[in-house]
């Protein structure tokens, strides 16, 4: 299957997300862990059309999500900074989702800065992370 890039685009404006958890891990300098992560689910019997997503990106990973979902995650940073960011900025999203995806680059731009490892960086990524995905489940 063969995905054209405006495809892409409506695809995740309607079942994509952007992402940004914060964990403790008492052995990073500001005891927590910052994770983006780019995420489209769908129900098992579309699961060829993650795929499609994994080979248009060139990255990520096709898994169960739960039950009878499976879900296309690009986790790696070096990827979303080198292929996710860069066909979002070039083909930008439509819908509220791209508020989303600007908070998202501008926390990738933070950690490129190291600021997630200060706690001052920590408190203000969390400050952002919070206003995401909001009157949307997760």
């Amino acid at each position: 299957m063969k995905l054209e890039a405006q495809w892409v685009v409506g695809f995740v404006d309607g079942e994509g997300c952007f992402y940004v958890g914060i964990h403790p891990h008492p052995e990073m300098s500001a005891g927590y862990q910052v994770l983006p992560e780019f995420t489209v689910v769908q129900h098992e019997r579309d699961v060829q059309v993650l795929y499609a997503l994994k080979e248009f990106f060139g990255c990520g990973v096709v898994r169960r999500n739960r039950e009878d979902r499976m879900a296309y995650r690009v986790q790696n940073i070096a990827h979303l900074r080198e292929r996710i960011i860069p066909f979002f900025e070039k083909h930008p999203l439509k819908t509220k989702k791209r508020l989303d995806f600007l908070k998202f680059r501008r926390i990738l731009l933070m950690m490129e800065r190291n600021e997630h490892l200060t706690p001052e960086g920590i408190e203000k990524i969390r400050a952002i992370a919070s206003t995401m995905n909001t009157g949307r489940r997760r």
